[in-house]
């Protein structure tokens, strides 16, 4: 029985979608093409008609959710430091540390796109760029554009590894009172 060209396409979107959430969750290495596939109702022998492998999988995430972040985090159509101070204090929230699934894939994933392919660190890198530049844009500076971008993703990382709500709001309340006097509209 063949599907229609929507079919596939819709398919192919619940698979990156599925796949970035249990990704994010539990790492993209630990997960086999067969238990991404049964995530979306399908056997993993379909999965080749989607992506020609598992590390092209892992590109299309990566581009899937780093595109997103930079939509969300740096639209520079309405940019502005007010915008950037609300887009931290999402992003350094107790729902981003506890819900790694549905947040960014830098701190869930960073580590395994620096041990991948060329291709995908540099798929990873230029969305990354897109986002510094934004942000340097509202902030007037580059370096400083990157150093935030390192806090807010170190801090997150920190406040996921910790087993203690009470030091987890810790990290990110600290983390928020620096980034307010550096950024403050």
């Amino acid at each position: 029985m063949r599907y229609s060209p929507e079919h596939k396409a819709q398919t192919r979107e619940k698979l990156l979608q599925s796949s970035g959430a249990i990704a994010k969750q539990g790492g993209f290495s630990a997960a086999g093409v067969d238990s991404l596939m049964k995530a979306i109702g399908l056997t993993g022998g379909a999965f080749y008609s989607h992506f020609p492998s598992k590390n092209d999988l892992f590109s299309a995430i990566v581009e899937r959710e780093l595109s997103h972040s930079v939509a969300l985090l740096g639209d520079s159509a309405e940019a502005s430091r007010a915008k950037l101070q609300r887009c931290l204090e999402r992003y350094l929230s107790m729902a981003h540390v506890q819900h790694p699934d549905s947040g960014c894939a830098i701190p869930t994933l960073g580590a395994e796109i620096a041990r991948a392919d060329i291709s995908v660190r540099e798929q990873a890198e230029h969305w990354l760029v897109r986002l510094q530049q934004a942000w340097a844009e509202v902030l007037g500076s580059g370096e400083l554009a990157w150093a935030i971008l390192a806090q807010c993703v170190g801090a997150l990382v920190v406040a996921r590894m910790l087993a203690t709500e009470q030091r987890q709001e810790e990290v990110l309340a600290a983390s928020k009172a620096l980034l307010a006097r550096i950024v403050q509209p």
